[in-house]
């Protein structure tokens, strides 16, 4: 009896077609030998289906074409499930790709996806929710606030909002910090919480990130201006710069004196005032070259 295989496709990620890549991965799929299923997100009730047709065909991999955000909700809806996940970059942000080194080429994708070892990634647990890459509070969690309020998708549509988000800048947002046993009061413009290095721009904002070692970093950018903040967008910024502190642990509290915008991978989560942070070790099975 044939093994079974999934592709879960965002339509909409990166706003791009994703025809060729549908018939690639059944092609390759078939020269495998293996039955090929495929599933078109629609934004209704996504996890629960996706659930049920892991219960249908129980397969041993499951392919996710999409970016960051959809690599996240499909982990979410096969979390306790025993499954390998094979990614294909197909989306506006494609941090966690980029973090491990998957290719952009198609094919060269296609053979990691469905053969390649694996590696044993963390995630980490903000106030109940999971993140897979990176997530943060202020001024890009507002730009992205700003992106999913566009009409405009893609690279062109990203940094459209780079402008508007700087305009719109405001003033750095104080925080608390319980981390390793000690307290840390900070003025910030941005708190990134990192289970990794680079952001899908391919700048590394943490250089110390592993996905498998059971830590994740605080990156405290302080006083940083303007020009600092595109540099991170484009993909320039110098780690070296005083104005930014990396606190490494496995749990922290983050108290806010005032609400300050937050994102999860790539996706905007309102205003938050206190974020509870833990790493979950060993929590999920992804491709690798």
């Amino acid at each position: 009896m044939k093994k079974n295989i999934i592709l879960v496709v965002n339509p909409v990620a990166g706003g791009m077609d994703k025809s060729e890549i549908i018939e690639a991965t059944s092609l390759f799929a078939d020269q495998e030998g293996l039955n090929f299923v495929q599933y078109v997100t629609s934004g209704n009730d996504d996890i629960i289906k996706i659930k049920a047709l892991y219960d249908k065909y129980k397969p041993e991999r499951v392919i996710i074409a999409g970016g960051d955000g959809t690599i996240k909700f499909v982990a979410e809806a096969l979390e306790n499930e025993d499954v390998i996940f094979g990614i294909i970059p197909a989306g506006s942000a494609n941090g966690l790709a980029t973090d491990l080194n998957i290719p952009k080429k198609l094919e060269e994708n296609l053979a990691i996806a469905f053969r390649n070892s694996f590696m044993e990634m963390d995630v980490i647990l903000i106030n109940g929710k999971v993140s897979l890459h990176l997530s943060d509070l202020g001024l890009n969690a507002e730009l992205i606030k700003n992106y999913e309020n566009s009409t405009i998708r893609g690279k062109l549509g990203y940094a459209l909002q780079v402008f508007s988000t700087l305009a719109e800048k405001e003033e750095a947002f104080s925080a608390t910090i319980v981390a390793n046993d000690q307290i840390i009061e900070r003025d910030a413009q941005m708190i990134v919480i990192a289970n990794s290095k680079k952001y899908g721009t391919g700048v590394v904002i943490n250089p110390e990130g592993s996905m498998n070692d059971g830590k994740f970093e605080l990156v405290v950018l302080r006083n940083f201006d303007l020009s600092i903040f595109a540099q991170i967008i484009t993909g320039n910024l110098p780690i070296e710069s005083g104005d930014i502190e990396i606190i490494s642990t496995d749990v922290a509290n983050i108290k806010l004196h005032s609400p300050v915008s937050f994102q999860i991978d790539g996706e905007y989560f309102g205003k938050e005032t206190e974020l509870n942070v833990a790493i979950s070790p060993n929590k999920f099975k992804v491709a690798i070259p």
